[in-house]
């Protein structure tokens, strides 16, 4: 009886291969070791259930060979977004400014005077930075920062209404990413929730009618990733500030996106503006460093110097708090706003939204024609659109050009998987029965890299990461 088990190789055989004598350049004998004996031990059990494959020492070697690349790569890695999705949630949001990026590099490799005032050799608060820039650009009394808008949602209501009512309108009771809902991070604050109105219709009246002695404050919340169109009405902050001022009620702001120059020129008009918020006289203002702000992952609150000071004097703050690569990062983010055409130009998220069509007409019909020299590969220019993403304008489309292109040998989603597994990975998006990439999101600089990656994906048989055992 023929046993497929004698055709194996032994260990010590592989060991001597000389593919794995020259992998002990890159990698240590005991990593090898342990690599080889998973392909094994995975061949013998592909064996024991019947299926048939290559047994010879080279193919061992070759599959091993790959494991090894596979784990050499850090599970967070670079990607090149080729989706049009400006601010890409499961890509990291808000690409940083290069000198946003440098001053996080600074801060990380070495020391810095994170809460040290250097002129008078004192302990100083490492907000102090952050303040500075935020009370200029929004008006603001004061600010503070903490790791997301969420946690400022919750230091907010902790600071003014824990154990009291906060007024919200039904139709602002959304759920953001990874299923938490406004309700339930304001429970986690201690305060209250009294919904008023209706999904589509909120009156100046049923806020109003709702004050009662238990009432702490009136709050506004960003609709994030929905909006509701037709019939429907809400409350412009104004009037809610006047009502709140008038019953002596904190009036906050949830105002998510974080927008700090006007988009409306730009065809994106239907976000609130944070100095607009604070102009109209919001007590506090909480919004997201990584969305339409264009800065790392973080939560900002402005507004008034008593009530920011009460927040920063809670416990939890220390918990919230931000690390020195993302002050870093923050205040270089911040600075850049001091010129508004510095920032259009500067920070990539708004740099990605405010790019014409015509530029990427013409970036995009330049690679088509190097992409075409690509044997089985078919590519066509078309218009098509993007979305911002992350939250923020989810239902504003924006004027793209996209490269559809087709592989003879691979089907759509073949060949997108093997995008995204390559080296680079590239996340595009399938449509129409093709793949797109579009080029807004992807820098100049990173159009080589692409091409790159395509030639790879439609040319190659397997990408390493691909490889059967990991």
């Amino acid at each position: 009886m023929n046993n497929p088990f004698r055709h194996l190789p032994s260990m010590t055989k592989l060991l001597e291969a000389p593919g794995l004598v020259a992998a002990r350049q890159r990698y240590s004998q005991s990593l090898i070791t342990a690599t080889a004996r998973a392909v094994l031990a995975a061949r013998r059990a592909q064996l024991a259930a019947g299926a048939s494959g290559r047994l010879d020492v080279d193919s061992l070697v070759a599959d091993i060979v790959a494991c090894l690349d596979a784990q050499s790569q850090p599970a967070l890695r670079p990607v090149i977004n080729a989706t049009g999705i400006v601010l890409h949630t499961n890509l990291g949001r808000s690409p940083l400014p290069e000198e946003a990026a440098r001053a996080a590099y600074e801060a990380a490799r070495g020391y810095l005077n994170l809460e040290l005032d250097l002129a008078s050799g004192q302990r100083s608060n490492r907000q102090d930075p952050i303040r500075t820039e935020l009370r200029r650009l929004t008006g603001a009394e004061s600010a503070t920062a903490v790791n997301n808008c969420a946690a400022a949602t919750v230091m907010a209501l902790r600071a003014v209404a824990a154990g009291r009512e906060v007024i919200v309108s039904r139709g602002q009771l959304v759920e953001i990413g990874g299923s938490f809902r406004i309700p339930e991070v304001m429970a986690t604050s201690g305060a209250i929730l009294r919904e008023v109105g209706t999904t589509n219709i909120t009156r100046l009246s049923d806020y109003e009618r709702a004050i009662t002695p238990h009432t702490a404050a009136l709050m506004r919340v960003h609709a994030s990733n929905y909006r509701i169109r037709g019939y429907t009405r809400a409350v412009a902050l104004e009037q809610l500030v006047e009502l709140g001022h008038r019953h002596n009620l904190v009036v906050i702001d949830d105002a998510g996106s974080g927008q700090m120059i006007d988009l409306a020129p730009f065809g994106f008009p239907d976000e609130p503006l944070i100095p607009a918020s604070v102009a109209a006289g919001a007590d506090l203002v909480l919004f997201s460093g990584d969305k339409l702000l264009g800065g790392p992952q973080c939560g900002l609150i402005v507004g008034k110097a008593e009530l920011i000071e009460k927040i920063e004097k809670d416990p939890l703050m220390r918990a919230f708090r931000l690390d020195k690569m993302t002050l870093a990062a923050l205040e270089a983010t911040l600075r850049l706003y001091r010129d508004p055409a510095s920032a259009l130009a500067a920070i990539p998220t708004l740099r990605m939204l405010t790019t014409p069509v015509v530029q990427l007409q013409a970036r995009s019909e330049a690679l088509a024609e190097r992409l075409r020299a690509i044997p089985g590969l078919t590519v066509d220019v078309r218009d098509a659109v993007a979305y911002v993403g992350g939250g923020s304008l989810p239902d504003q489309a924006i004027a793209t050009i996209v490269l559809a292109i087709g592989a003879s040998r691979w089907s759509e989603s073949t060949l997108a998987t093997r995008l995204r597994t390559g080296n680079p990975a590239v996340m595009a998006r399938i449509q129409e029965g093709q793949v797109w990439l579009d080029l807004r999101c992807v820098r100049e600089e990173q159009e080589e890299e692409l091409l790159a990656a395509v030639r790879q994906a439609v040319q190659e048989e397997l990408h390493p990461a691909n490889s059967p055992v990991r």
